[in-house]
């Protein structure tokens, strides 16, 4: 097992952090083929916002005493919303760690 690293050519560095679309490459999609973990990630939270987002304006509305909004279907959004929000906490300290194990790396 070959375990060498390859030095970057700049190039490849001036490339990294960008949208596939600005390397030249493929346009980004949603977890598609061109789209990068920075992406992803973007698009992760955006989603996870949104659930928050909507399970505040469910609670409003059950305090309010709007008869059209449940409180299950507001418990539930509660349930998404905190879910989703563990998960990109998760995600966010394995990049940390990871981070952190590289920079610790001697060379």
């Amino acid at each position: 097992m070959d375990l060498r690293i390859n030095a970057l050519n700049s190039q490849a560095v001036n490339g990294i952090g960008r949208p596939a679309a600005a390397r030249g490459g493929a346009p980004a999609g949603v977890g598609g083929v061109g789209s990068g973990f920075a992406d992803n990630f973007k698009t992760a939270l955006q989603s996870v916002s949104k659930a928050q987002n909507e399970a505040s304006q469910l609670q409003n509305e059950v305090q309010k005493g709007n008869p059209n909004v449940s409180l299950e279907e507001t418990m539930l959004a509660m349930q998404k919303a905190q879910i989703g929000f563990q998960a990109t906490m998760h995600v966010r300290n394995r990049m940390v760690q990871a981070y952190t194990d590289i920079m610790n790396m001697s060379v």
